[in-house]
């Protein structure tokens, strides 16, 4: 199973990592951060398939995958 860590205190909430994942499981938090975004997160881990989408469209590099 892949490992993905977003920095919730990079992420800005633009919704990039949610449009080109082909699985569908990333969301918005309700909670904001320390900047005041909604930061991003993985709903269900056990569907990723690590294609590394989120972590290349990513513009604060707030997302990482480890295979």
């Amino acid at each position: 199973m892949p490992e993905v860590k977003i920095d919730e205190k990079l992420c800005k909430g633009c919704s990039l990592c949610i449009e080109f994942c082909p699985v569908k499981i990333i969301e918005l938090k309700i909670e904001l951060n320390t900047s005041g975004y909604h930061p991003a997160y993985i709903k269900d881990i056990d569907k990723c398939i690590a294609c590394t989408y989120c972590a290349l469209v990513c513009p604060d590099s707030a997302i990482e995958i480890w295979k």
